[in-house]
């Protein structure tokens, strides 16, 4: 696939995102049961940020991205080691938890949300070591330290 083919891939899946997103919270807008209610509203927010993650790639695709200052890289740092702090501590308690839950559906879910804090952690870990060591944060580099999170092992 040529970067022309890939940008049009991108922006097609965008458009198709965002549409689940406004169909999905259309869909509940009078719905009065709260379970179904926010299990739908978490899937537009993956979709949102579906459509965020293919922001990136076309970015990556089709620009040169500016620096950060330095004023803000070390804002930015703080920000971020905080932000892995708290990603760890829900992933601690969420490891703690799942062992004790018997009710199926709060497995489920607890180990979705586990999986998707272990590969943020992962991913802002990554980001934090490029900004710190003054380096660029290649494509390649955020695909090697997510990859083994995002392929499906059937």
């Amino acid at each position: 696939m040529n970067e022309k083919e890939r940008m049009e891939f991108f922006t097609k899946q965008i458009n198709l995102e965002k549409e689940i997103v406004e169909t999905a919270e259309n869909s509940v807008k009078n719905v009065k049961n709260r379970i179904v209610k926010e299990l739908i509203l978490a899937i537009a927010l993956d979709s949102k940020k579906h459509a965020g993650m293919l922001n990136a790639l076309l970015t990556i695709t089709s620009s040169v991205q500016p620096f950060i200052e330095e004023e803000k890289l070390d804002e930015l740092s703080m920000n971020i080691e905080k932000h892995i702090e708290l990603e760890a501590k829900a992933i601690e308690t969420y490891k703690q938890i799942l062992p004790e839950l018997e009710n199926d559906q709060e497995k489920m879910i607890i180990q979705a949300i586990f999986a998707d804090e272990l590969r943020h952690h992962a991913l802002l870990k990554r980001i934090l070591t490029s900004i710190k060591e003054r380096e660029s944060l290649t494509q390649e580099d955020i695909w090697d330290s997510i990859k083994d999170d995002f392929i499906p092992q059937y």
